[in-house]
């Protein structure tokens, strides 16, 4: 599989300055760093990919060579991304001193240094929040209880039985990392990984809380509040950051994620941000025309229907439809007509058809081949 732009990968341009070649591999990092998304191999891929583009780009001289002769340029110096052999933990280690000793946007806990504890983080959670077109116009204001992992309160999340239930990792000294020094033919190469000791905690739990049992997470509930903004449609995801479950001893909190349902409306039709509203009239009343009303999102409204209106003809109610989700407008309600036809007919009104019939108003519009309107009328019930 052939590789992609160094400059695509990262989203920059070819006179990019360094800061902003970097500020960009940061943000793809963050983005697809292993710890915020855990077991998606696409995005570990595209995390190796991002970090692979870097180390190319960020080299002056690597960045000379693949301007002039991309790819083909780089030999086996172009990168790591599509099989160059190294880990993950070199990765981490070769680039963490472009987020300042904080690790990756706090996810994983991999920095230079090995300053940075491990930061562990809880599941999101999924939830389904059922709408109303009336809702779904106005927006509308949900409170959901939620049952998830909680902070522990007795241990406030540590894990520990009080203040002399944990001690410091002698592995690691406290920092949850280890530094491994490695000869090779080019020299000696370090790498940092995750303490396994302590599993990157810093510190050992010696006596573990009674409530959690040394997760600082337990089972509880919390009844969240969710702002709905007003034209949101089925199928539509919201996200709600920090709201999922608790993470084990004082991580990071996961998201909370609102799948939207659309109930049926009784009358009302949704295409995209416009409504659709199905309108039978009788023959007379298409005839000779009327006022009527129909149902809107809002109430009821009045529409004029004109003498000589044709079946199958729509009326455009402007501003009358859902508003877009971006701010774009409002769309609007489509009133399609439609001609009714009764069952049965009295002997007196089909006389009155029947006259109706020899007059040539009332003649049909197409060819003789084909039957007009009072004829189909007298065949559905002869």
């Amino acid at each position: 599989m052939a590789k992609r732009d160094y400059y695509e990968v990262l989203g920059v341009s070819k006179d990019a300055s360094a800061e902003e070649i970097k500020k960009a591999f940061r943000k793809k990092a963050i983005q697809y760093h292993p710890d915020k998304n855990p077991g998606d191999k696409p995005s570990e891929e595209k995390f190796k990919e991002a970090a692979e583009a870097y180390e190319v780009l960020s080299s002056a001289e690597k960045k000379q060579r693949y301007d002039q002769f991309g790819h083909a340029g780089l030999g086996n110096q172009g990168g790591f991304g599509g099989g160059g052999g190294r880990s993950m933990d070199d990765i981490f280690s070769m680039f963490g001193d472009i987020f300042g000793g904080g690790g990756f946007g706090g996810f994983g806990g991999f920095s230079s240094g090995g300053r940075s504890q491990r930061v562990n983080r809880g599941s999101n959670l999924r939830v389904k929040v059922s709408l109303d077109l009336s809702e779904i116009a106005h927006g509308a204001e949900k409170k959901l209880k939620v049952k998830k992992y909680v902070t522990c309160t007795t241990c406030h999340g540590s894990g520990a039985k009080g203040s002399s239930g944990f001690t410091t990792c002698s592995s690691c000294r406290g920092s949850g990392q280890v530094t491994r020094v490695s000869n090779t033919f080019l020299g000696q190469m370090q790498t940092t990984s995750t303490c396994p000791t302590c599993g990157g905690d810093g510190k050992i739990i010696t006596q573990k809380c009674d409530s959690c049992y040394g997760e600082g997470i337990i089972q509880g509930e919390e009844v969240i509040t969710v702002k709905i903004p007003a034209g949101v449609a089925e199928g539509m995801q919201l996200s709600l950051e920090g709201k999922g479950n608790g993470a084990r001893r004082g991580g990071i909190p996961g998201d909370l994620l609102i799948l939207i349902s659309e109930e049926e409306h009784p009358e009302l039709t949704r295409d995209e941000n416009d409504l659709i509203y199905n309108l039978y009239l009788s023959f007379p009343d298409i005839a000779l025309g009327l006022t009527t009303e129909i149902p809107t999102i809002d109430g009821k409204v009045k529409v004029k229907i004109e003498s000589g209106t044709q079946p199958e003809k729509i009326l455009r109610l402007r501003g009358k439809g859902l508003p877009d989700v971006n701010g774009y407008g409002k769309g609007d309600l489509l009133v399609k007509i439609h001609g009714w036809v009764p069952q049965k007919l009295t002997p007196e009104e089909r006389k009155t058809l029947e006259k109706l019939q020899m007059s040539p108003n009332f003649a049909s519009p197409q060819s003789n081949s084909d039957k007009g309107f009072f004829d189909k009328v007298k065949d559905m019930f002869e």
